[in-house]
């Protein structure tokens, strides 16, 4: 089996399973600005300072002072490595370099094996071409010549590429006498650049393939993290419970045949103000209680906003946190990027051994990558039932009155093993909170919609007689109205809907429905 190489570059080394082959070409394509130059800088810094390979950097363009600019940008003291002898910058010309593989005992191949050099970066493959076109020179020819001198030099080398779509014809030839592509790419989107990297091909050993998210980051350089749906679904078997925890509600558990399973996944769906977010702490309140530990992951209110509400409920969410028994994870809709999302709450999973988790709303993946939400939602809800902990996803809902569907992109039924429905039902003129549960794994879910209040401990059900947890009686019960799942509720005067509900007399003009609505 091959050595592996670490690349030393944040994430990279995971998406490459370890490494790459030793003695292996790189060639690194993408526009200006995708980070190439970076990449090798880390390549060959890392290298020297973490795994005692030292390293020789040709530079056709940039000057030795701007690449140590730039390395200490990150923090990166490429002097003190220089210093030593663990690094070499060396600027020179194409037709230099070239000359020097045409020969035998050449200076630059006596200074590498001086150094006792492993890596090399040469940056970057343009030039050469370049000095091909000038001179009328094949620069196929070049391109095996630097191939074999590289070979000879038995060093890792990383080489880097503009990548020119206008050239794709003429630089074809690359991708067959590399050993290792890596391309990037760099993209406007809502006014943010976005970088991706994807491993093209590479001899020799297998890789995650794909597009994985690419980050340059203040003191690391480049920070490689990997696609969501590529996460692993562990063992072929997977882990279940029959063990059940409570939403925080005897009756919600109730419509729900006693709770929701350890492990399953959750879709709670409901328009604005219906009290998912309640709903959600509620959960997590209770489940905290019971030994659990817990994570909200916040998309739409910030933590302070959350506590603030919370505590007008009467949750202590602040006093959770400082306990170390939950965890707020705020990130803003605006500097969302999916896989660094992902990468940040499995983390925290992992460290912390969080077993009840909410994300508060997935609608907001949505708005971030309409065409990847699915993909993710999927590789979610696969990582946390793997780990048989609880969770909730909170969807909001774009219908005020009844639900037609849940969304155009998430099919949930194969995604989610529960379904909570709040929503608005208007009766007359006011409109009043319902609840269903038309879907529970494993379970024999009560398939009623029942009215409910938001108040201090909460959502509380609405009883027969109009009570609700609180004690208070505020309005009679809608039994008889139907249309919590129909996109057009049926509308009828007033009086007539207050007869039903009363069993008042009708005025004379009125005409009462044959059959009583169900």
């Amino acid at each position: 089996m091959n050595e592996l190489v670490k690349t030393g570059i944040l994430g990279l080394d995971e998406i490459l399973h370890g490494g790459i082959p030793r003695n292996n070409n790189l060639i690194v394509e993408g526009p200006p600005g995708s980070g190439k130059t970076t990449l090798g800088l880390g390549f060959i810094y890392h290298g020297a300072l973490d795994c005692d390979e030292p390293g020789a950097i040709v530079s056709f363009e940039l000057d030795p002072a701007k690449l140590l600019r730039d390395a200490a940008g990150f923090d990166w003291n490429l002097q003190g490595l220089i210093d030593v002898g663990k690094i070499k910058i060396i600027q020179t010309s194409p037709a230099v370099l070239l000359s020097e593989f045409r020969s035998d005992d050449g200076a630059f191949a006596a200074s590498l094996v001086a150094m006792g050099a492993k890596r090399l970066l040469i940056d970057g493959l343009t030039p050469l071409r370049l000095y091909a076109e000038v001179n009328d020179k094949p620069f196929r020819e070049d391109v095996h010549l630097l191939i074999e001198g590289l070979t000879r030099l038995g060093v890792t080398t990383m080489v880097t590429a503009e990548k020119d779509e206008s050239l794709t014809g003429v630089l074809a030839h690359e991708r067959f006498v590399f050993d290792t592509i890596i391309s990037l790419t760099r993209e406007e989107n809502r006014r943010r650049a976005h970088r991706r990297l994807t491993v093209m091909k590479s001899r020799g050993q297998d890789f995650i393939e794909g597009s994985h998210t690419m980050r340059i980051e203040p003191g690391k350089g480049v920070h490689v993290y990997r696609r969501a749906q590529s996460r692993p679904l562990g063992s072929l078997v997977q882990p279940t419970s029959e063990e059940r925890l409570s939403t925080g509600s005897a009756s919600i558990d109730a419509m729900m045949d006693g709770g929701v399973y350890k492990g399953s996944v959750t879709l709670v769906s409901g328009i604005s103000g219906t009290g998912k977010t309640v709903l959600s702490v509620q959960f997590l309140t209770n489940a905290i209680r019971e030994g659990h530990k817990a994570l909200l992951v916040s998309l739409d209110e910030h933590p302070a906003q959350l506590m603030r509400n919370a505590k007008s409920l009467g949750f202590d969410l602040q006093g959770m946190v400082e306990a170390g028994q939950l965890f707020i994870h705020y990130e803003s809709p605006l500097e969302l990027e999916l896989d660094v999302h992902f990468d940040r709450i499995v983390k925290l999973v992992e460290e912390q051994d969080i077993d009840c988790v909410v994300f508060d709303s997935i609608a907001v993946y949505e708005m971030t990558s309409r065409n990847e939400v699915a993909d993710y939602l999927y590789a979610l809800a696969t990582f946390f039932k793997n780990r048989l902990a609880t969770t909730l996803f909170n969807y909001e809902s774009p219908e005020l009155l009844g639900v037609s569907q849940i969304s155009e992109e998430l099919k949930g039924s194969h995604l989610v093993d529960n379904i909570i429905l709040l929503n608005y039902v208007e009766v007359s003129t006011v409109l009043r909170r319902a609840i269903a549960v038309p879907k529970v794994r494993g379970s024999r879910n009560t398939q009623v919609t029942r009215e409910y209040t938001i108040g201090v401990g909460g959502l509380l059900l609405v009883e027969e007689d109009g009570s609700d947890a609180s004690g208070a009686v505020p309005q009679l019960p809608f039994s008889s109205y139907y249309g919590l799942l129909s996109r057009s509720p049926s509308r009828q005067s007033p009086l007539i809907e207050e007869a039903v509900v009363t069993g008042a007399p009708l005025p004379a003009s009125a005409d009462l429905p044959a059959e009583k609505p169900r």
